[in-house]
């Protein structure tokens, strides 16, 4: 498949490299998302048949202070390669998440729920969806929550590289989501993306890790299926203060994705057994 993939050193990006070899994968230095229209020429020039935006501003807590720039890379960026995309006549695909919504409740969040970000990065990201949406042409938003592989920065390698030099920690046990492994997502883009370029229509869609599970609950795992022997307490998200408010519930129904593409929710105990060997742990 010719496809051009923005993002080259994030997670996705990273599993998509191992599934795509013959795709076209952009870093900052050959489009920069803080230059939307550079991004959008980087398509018009391109010979792809299909478009995957995986790089995006992921520093949560930062954008609360840079919502500004944020918004450049997650929303006007986004929207300047939907619109460069459909201008070709070739489907879009970009990676959201779950902080467009409120994070209240305790129900599964369904694609047509009302969204209201709680912070400035779910704010971005909205702007991102909102944009592409309006882009028109074939296009399709993949939102997906707590993402974790064996590259750069996430949950699993901070609890892994913390189990060195500590035997006991405390970690939040009132949010509740879905860990989802960033080789699924890679995997489901891919065919979103082939079924999109043979004419399928898109949309948006939830795709994120089966069964649900608290951040405390997630990190014993972690421990039991690496042998680390790390006792975990839980504490509420008001004992951890961080600079963006966090969502209480990251549930995301998937039923949708599992209609209209076959692709279930992924089991992220699996995924974590498959990060765990690539770690070499």
């Amino acid at each position: 498949m010719r496809a051009l993939v923005f993002g080259k050193s994030g997670q996705v990006a990273r599993e998509l490299e191992r599934l795509l070899p013959e795709a076209r994968f952009l870093d900052r230095a050959a489009a920069d998302l803080s230059d939307p229209a550079a991004c959008a020429r980087a398509i018009r020039d391109s010979a792809a048949a299909v478009v995957i935006n995986a790089a995006a501003w992921t520093a949560v807590d930062k954008a609360e202070t840079e919502e500004a720039a944020a918004t450049v890379i997650n929303g006007e960026a986004p929207a300047a390669m939907a619109r460069a995309a459909a201008e070709r006549g070739i489907p879009f695909l970009h990676i959201s998440t779950d902080y467009v919504f409120s994070g209240s409740g305790s129900a599964p969040w369904v694609e047509t729920d009302p969204v209201a970000p709680p912070n400035a990065y779910g704010r971005s990201k909205l702007a991102g969806e909102r944009g592409v949406q309006a882009a028109g042409g074939a296009w399709a938003i993949l939102r997906t929550s707590w993402v974790f592989s064996a590259h750069g920065a996430n949950f699993v390698k901070t609890m892994l590289r913390l189990s060195e030099t500590r035997d006991a920690l405390s970690v939040v046990e009132d949010q509740i989501g879905g860990p989802t492994p960033a080789a699924d997502i890679a995997a489901a883009l891919v065919v979103m993306a082939r079924a999109m370029a043979a004419g399928q229509p898109g949309g948006i869609y939830h795709f994120g890790g089966s069964p649900w599970v608290s951040w405390a609950d997630f990190a014993r795992e972690i421990f039991a299926a690496s042998g680390r022997k790390v006792a975990v307490t839980g504490i509420p998200t008001s004992a951890y203060p961080t600079p963006a408010v966090r969502p209480l519930n990251s549930r995301m129904d998937c039923s949708a994705l599992a209609r209209d593409f076959g692709l279930a929710a992924p089991d992220w105990k699996a995924g974590l057994q498959r990060v765990l060997q690539d770690l070499g742990v």
